[in-house]
């Protein structure tokens, strides 16, 4: 599915995004800047969550619970080197823990992602609107 959007409908664009989900597990593709934890922190708001989000580049990951226990976790692997940085934090257990997870920069641990996953791919049309592709695996 391909949605063409402009950043003032990205509570839609969320909507669709958790009603058309095959897997809780879903990856953003985009280059720097293309908009990833931005639509990350609308998913999270779509799900009743309302603690403040932003990207867990040192952390890893940040975690979100909403007052009905959806829980989420959100990955940025930007500054990891290794996949067994990624093992070493136990990125199994969050994957098996039945939670959302949302997870930017998914490249650098390729072969750790199960096979059952959503795969969004966004790409810049200009400063206001944004593509994006999903895909859906498993």
């Amino acid at each position: 599915m391909k949605i063409q959007y402009h950043l003032n409908d990205l509570p839609q664009v969320a909507a669709t995004i958790i009603e058309n989900s095959k897997s809780k597990i879903i990856t953003f593709k985009g280059e720097m800047g293309a908009g990833k934890t931005t639509l990350i922190k609308e998913l999270v708001k779509i799900l009743g969550i309302d603690d403040v989000t932003s990207s867990p580049t040192f952390s890893l990951v940040n975690q979100y619970q909403s007052n009905h226990n959806v829980l989420v976790f959100h990955f940025d692997f930007y500054r990891i080197n290794k996949e067994t940085e990624a093992m070493d934090m136990g990125i199994e257990e969050y994957f098996d823990s039945g939670a959302w997870c949302f997870i930017e920069w998914p490249e650098k641990v390729k072969n750790l992602l199960p096979l059952n996953i959503d795969e969004i791919t966004i790409e810049v049309i200009n400063d206001q609107e944004r593509t994006i592709e999903i895909l859906n695996h498993g």
